[in-house]
């Protein structure tokens, strides 16, 4: 992946600048927790997650978090972030005992008592700001279950110039400068159009994905104006002895 213009070390901290006023911008996004929802329910977890241990990866102020409580009322859910005012946002709203909230950045999960086997692993807008995305991968694998799934939520407009136009509409005409006036800067919003352009396409994810050991590798897309925008990347833990 190309660089960003934003260090990825400098993410967490442009993350907790926005925090305060997050979750108004996303709201204003048509479709884009009912888009969470989406792909939490693409992982297809049986009996309302009963007896399922899920984890968040990168859940920010709770909205995918919130996304797998939906279809997953009753599971266990482990929701992780790097921004400490992100998640203290995330931990001010009302939730089950069952949710717990761990401020760690994805690579250092074991430094931070965070470990597997998870039932299923979601990561919405995350393998997009990390530094070492191949390695990450591999970890989250090793999370898993043999058999269960991650689902990458996230955008990936490079294989398509009616997706590329899009985006640079939506980000110029609306997310930017809708996130300097909340914020009055706008460095986090301009980070996110160049790091979605930078980011792989469709067809190199998937392969990145079977890359990284995974199998059963699909997406699916969302609906409304972020079609081929935004997408769900659904991949399995293999079995043990299962080779390539």
């Amino acid at each position: 992946m190309k660089s960003t213009g934003l260090p990825r070390t400098a993410v967490p901290g442009a993350f907790d600048a926005a925090a305060a006023a997050y979750d108004r911008l996303v709201g204003a996004n048509p479709g884009y927790h009912a888009h969470l929802r989406l792909s939490a329910r693409r992982l297809r977890l049986p009996d309302q997650g009963a007896g399922l241990h899920l984890l968040d990866a990168g859940c920010g102020t709770g909205a995918s978090t919130a996304a797998l409580l939906a279809v997953a009322p009753r599971a266990r859910i482990t929701a992780i972030d790097a921004s400490a005012e992100m998640l203290a946002v995330a931990r001010s709203k009302p939730w089950p005992a069952s949710v717990r909230f761990v401020h760690t950045r994805v690579e250092d999960l074991g430094d931070a008592g965070v470990s597997g086997p998870f039932d299923a692993i979601l990561a919405a807008y995350l393998i997009r700001n990390l530094a070492d995305p191949d390695a990450q991968l591999r970890e989250l694998r090793a999370l898993l279950r043999p058999g269960a799934t991650l689902a990458v939520h996230e955008y990936s407009v490079r294989d398509s110039l009616v997706a590329m136009a899009v985006w640079h509409a939506v980000c110029w005409g609306v997310i930017i400068p809708a996130g300097r006036m909340s914020t009055g800067d706008a460095t986090l919003y301009r980070h996110l159009w160049r790091s979605v352009l930078a980011f792989d396409g469709v067809r190199d994810f998937d392969r990145r994905l079977h890359t990284a050991g995974y199998t059963a590798v699909h997406t699916e897309t969302m609906t409304g104006w972020q079609r081929g925008v935004v997408h769900t990347f659904l991949a399995t833990a293999p079995s043990p002895g299962w080779s390539a």
